[in-house]
């Protein structure tokens, strides 16, 4: 999908991390259930993201990525007021609204890519071009394909705008918990970082996802 091999490679590393994060939170025997499935959620939103950077990511099945996305977007919003927490059952909610709409988000692009995808595994090609209200002739852009319609056009700019409202969310979270001391009977100790990775690598997730919205445009 993206021409420039630098902004590429750069998605590519970004969505890396966060996929490994959340594979490795998935994976450690101290997460609790409900964790588990939100970091298995994480990590396939990385990987489907890592595969929309490249062309040959245009040829993977859309229809399993539609349902695992969709199902991660009813699993945030259903899950949030079961979570445990010092305040109300309800104070999750923000967050998981924040995870379902880009779940839904990431729904929309496979399908958008799938749109435009000539089903011939080349992930480009001349039926394509034809497509109305997608142009994936590249050009001098950045991305092979970019969006004409004034609909399409829309929803990606205001989920570009919503992305990058909610990586600031995180990343102003992971701020606060780096700087959070944890103490103990002993005194201050030094912490905060560990805390502050999720939302950091939220925001990242969010940020890329922004970009991504912003090359269709």
């Amino acid at each position: 999908m993206i021409v420039a091999s630098g902004l590429r490679w750069t998605l590519t590393l970004v969505f890396a991390l966060t996929t490994a994060h959340g594979f490795w939170r998935a994976v450690m025997p101290a997460t609790g259930r409900a964790d588990r499935v939100d970091h298995a959620l994480h990590t396939a939103m990385g990987l489907a993201m890592i595969a929309m950077v490249w062309p040959w990511g245009m040829a993977l099945a859309a229809g399993p990525q539609v349902v695992v996305f969709v199902a991660g977007a009813l699993w945030f919003v259903c899950a949030a007021p079961f979570r445990g927490g010092d305040g109300s059952r309800f104070t999750a909610l923000p967050g998981a609204l924040a995870q379902a709409v880009l779940m839904g988000a990431m729904a929309w692009m496979v399908t958008l890519m799938d749109s435009g995808g000539t089903g011939d595994g080349t992930g480009g090609g001349g039926a394509m071009q034809g497509m109305p209200g997608m142009d994936m002739s590249g050009g001098a852009g950045a991305a092979t394909m970019t969006l004409t319609a004034t609909g399409p056009k829309a929803a990606a700019g205001l989920l570009a705008v919503t992305s990058l409202g909610f990586a600031l969310r995180w990343l102003t979270q992971a701020f606060d918990r780096a700087r959070a001391v944890p103490t103990t009977a002993a005194g201050p100790m030094p912490g905060g970082g560990e805390a502050a990775l999720g939302p950091a690598c939220h925001a990242a997730m969010a940020l890329g996802m922004a970009a991504m919205f912003v090359l269709l445009l």
